[in-house]
């Protein structure tokens, strides 16, 4: 049985890139974890000799027919009945399963220092996984099946798809077909205007759903990595049409895609253009204070806005959402974690001052590989052994629609991995101040993803002890997208709240509450308290100062 088209795109749609990848992943990494693997073999000899023994009695029982390995059920790679009834499949799968198990066993027996066994346990599973037998087209009978099935078109098709990839796609499979979307006319279609420019940044003011406004509008703050139009990515899973029709002014940062002339532009400069942005909001709502939001690499580089205004006693902002953004990283975190090295950091910065920036199509390969079965081999079966064509998903559409990092940014970001700028023991200078967030006395409301794999919820609950103010944290199901996009009506919406914010998060989770519902009714309740009266919506977008200009998504998100 072969995967189901949107179970191809559900699968991707979990692992969306974000800017815990920007460390990159090494080759020489990985060959270094493999000489770390013969190394262990060399001075403990008797866990290798053990499992190699058990490996080969294992292969004599497959031969033999009497071998009882199956696979996890939960592995969809396997559904196929082939697997279970066919004596040659089968065998080539307990042979495989042999090995996997062999290998684990034996890191699990080495006496390796737990990061080294973390690693080597990274790096053994992503050899294996590259060696599944459904990776081939003689050992997939779904695929082989699909030949008889289309009398061969399939694996013509199959062969165009790789060679368009070739071509193309930089040698990768494509993760979605592209072509029903265009962003302006079915991806992000709320209407607004652009109403302040800089260099740096668009800010669109959308239009109100309501007669009546809060008076404190809200500026959502996107991650620089990717573009700003996943908070309106279609009309039923959309942030921006959510927060006007419950009545909120809103305003979004739309940021420019740096080229190398903007290789300069770090951390300091995206802060002082979201001030200059805050701004005119205030100008533009007559408000004297705006709420906030900011997820992903959105949330640090909001973080260290409001440690500045807190350090120049600036009370603009009166309350702040964060949303799947990790600021205290840890390298137990996770799989990138492993990779995270000094030698690492100081490659990556060096690459991307040589080009003047990161590119984005470079950082969704180098994060491929980190979840090679969703994100590689998840394709390489549907669009190559299958011959069928990738998916059309907005979400996948949206992740692909890559954006570089100017080198100065990226090597800001690096910093935050060595100096540990937000935690309340550090000394960090910022803008001409220190970094401190137990100053940031606002309320805030946190949100995490259940099993996000790029911003692990335990790590996102650690943000809470940073912060000077009160703290509500949501944890919501799926993961790090999806866990955002999960709007009323949603039949698997369901997030979790706790009030009372243990230090333990597994202890925190234990006692949670569970609700079977969209985080964002929640998010609704808690931010309409914090947003001021009601008054008359405004019957135009801008002001004479910040007249509208382009119709959103404006023009940055073209470039």
């Amino acid at each position: 049985m072969a995967l189901k088209p949107e179970d191809v795109g559900t699968r991707a749609a979990e692992t969306t890139t974000a800017v815990n990848s920007i460390v990159g992943f090494r080759r020489s990494e990985v060959v270094k974890s493999l000489g770390l693997l013969a190394g262990y073999a060399a001075k403990q000899p008797r866990p290798f000799a053990k499992h190699l023994k058990n490996y080969a009695g294992e292969l004599l029982e497959i031969a033999k027919g009497s071998s009882e390995l199956t696979p996890d059920r939960r592995d969809r790679r396997f559904k196929d009945e082939t697997w279970a009834k066919n004596p040659i499949y089968k065998r080539g799968l307990q042979s495989w399963l042999a090995m996997r198990k062999e290998l684990n066993g034996w890191i699990a027996d080495s006496g390796m220092h737990p990061a080294d066994q973390a690693r080597a346990q990274f790096v053994t599973d992503l050899i294996a996984d590259t060696l599944a037998p459904t990776n081939t087209l003689l050992g997939n009978p779904a695929a082989m099946k699909r030949i008889y099935e289309t009398g061969g078109k399939s694996l013509v098709q199959g062969i165009k798809n790789a060679y368009d990839d070739l071509r193309n796609n930089g040698g990768m499979p494509s993760q979605v077909d592209g072509r029903p979307f265009k962003v302006g006319e079915n991806l992000a279609t709320s209407k607004g205007a652009v109403v302040y420019k800089s260099e740096m940044l668009e800010i669109i003011q959308y239009a109100p759903q309501t007669d009546q406004v809060y008076k404190f509008p809200i500026m959502i703050i996107p991650p620089q990595i990717n573009k700003f139009y996943a908070n309106d990515l279609s009309p039923d899973k959309s942030i921006v049409r959510f927060l006007t029709k419950c009545g909120y002014q809103v305003f979004a940062v739309s940021w420019r895609n740096p080229t190398r002339q903007h290789a300069h532009w770090g951390l300091e400069n995206y802060v002082q253009a979201l001030i200059d942005g805050t701004d005119a909001i205030k100008s533009i709502s007559k408000s004297p204070r705006i709420n906030i939001t900011g997820a992903c690499s959105g949330g640090i580089t909001m973080a260290l806005l409001l440690s500045e205004l807190a350090a120049r006693g600036d009370n603009r902002v009166n309350c702040f959402t964060m949303m799947v953004s990790v600021l205290d990283a840890k390298k137990t975190d996770s799989d990138v974690g492993l990779f995270v090295t000094d030698a690492a950091i100081e490659a990556a910065r060096r690459q991307s001052r040589k080009k003047g920036i990161l590119e984005g199509e470079q950082l969704a390969r180098a994060f491929a590989w980190m979840r090679p079965n969703d994100l590689i081999w998840n394709y390489v079966v549907n669009n190559y052994l299958l011959g069928e064509s990738p998916p059309p998903f907005d979400v996948l559409y949206w992740n692909n629609d890559t954006t570089n990092l100017p080198a100065q940014l990226h090597s800001d970001y690096l910093d935050i991995y060595t100096d540990k700028r937000f935690r309340k023991d550090s000394y960090v200078e910022f803008m001409g101040h220190p970094v401190g967030l137990e100053a940031v006395t606002q309320d805030c409301l946190m949100v995490a993803g259940v099993t996000d794999h790029i911003t692990p919820w335990k790590a996102c609950y650690r943000n809470a002890a940073l912060f000077g103010g009160e703290v509500e944290f949501i944890l919501s199901n799926s993961g790090h997208l999806q866990s955002l996009l999960n709007p009323p009506g949603n039949p698997k919406a369901q997030y979790f709240t706790n009030p009372k914010l243990v230090d333990d998060p597994d202890e925190w989770v234990a006692k949670a509450k569970s609700t079977e519902a969209s985080w964002w009714l929640r998010w609704n309740e808690w931010l309409s308290e914090r947003s001021g009266e009601m008054k008359n919506a405004p019957k135009s977008l801008g002001t004479k100062a910040y007249p509208p200009t382009a119709q959103a998504p404006g023009e940055y998100v073209f470039t």
